[in-house]
C-alpha cells in the first residue's frame, strides 16, 4: 500500500502517531482523541495495521488503554515489545534529545 492509497482518516492516524516521542507510548484512545474522533479507537487500530511505513511511522508506540501492548502489524509475536524496549534502552543511553 502507498501513502496515496490511504483514506484521510488513516493519514490522520499515522500523522498523529508521528507525534509520539521516541521511547514513549500512547494509547489508541489518545490517537483517536488527537484526531478529533474519540469514539474511533478500534478504527485507529485498523488504520495502524495498514501503516505502509512502519520503520518511519512508529505504530508500535501505540498501546491499549489498560497498558497491554496489543498487536503489531496484526500479529502478537513479541516484536512490539522488543521495539518499545529497544527504544527505551536507546533513549536511556543516548538521551531523548538525540532522536
Amino acid at each position: 500500500m502507498k501513502a496515496s492509497e490511504l483514506t484521510p482518516f488513516e493519514r490522520a492516524v499515522l500523522k498523529a502517531t508521528l507525534e509520539i516521542p521516541f521511547g514513549e507510548t500512547r494509547t489508541y484512545a489518545w490517537v483517536a482523541r488527537k484526531i478529533g474522533k474519540p469514539g474511533a479507537v478500534r478504527a485507529v487500530g485498523q488504520a495502524l495495521r495498514k501503516n505502509p511505513y512502519p520503520l518511519i511511522i512508529p505504530c508500535h508506540r501505540v498501546v491499549r488503554s489498560d497498558g497491554t501492548l496489543g498487536k503489531y502489524a496484526g500479529l502478537d509475536d513479541g516484536r512490539k515489545k522488543e521495539l518499545i524496549d529497544l527504544e527505551r534502552e536507546l533513549r536511556e543511553v543516548f538521551g531523548s534529545g538525540s532522536f
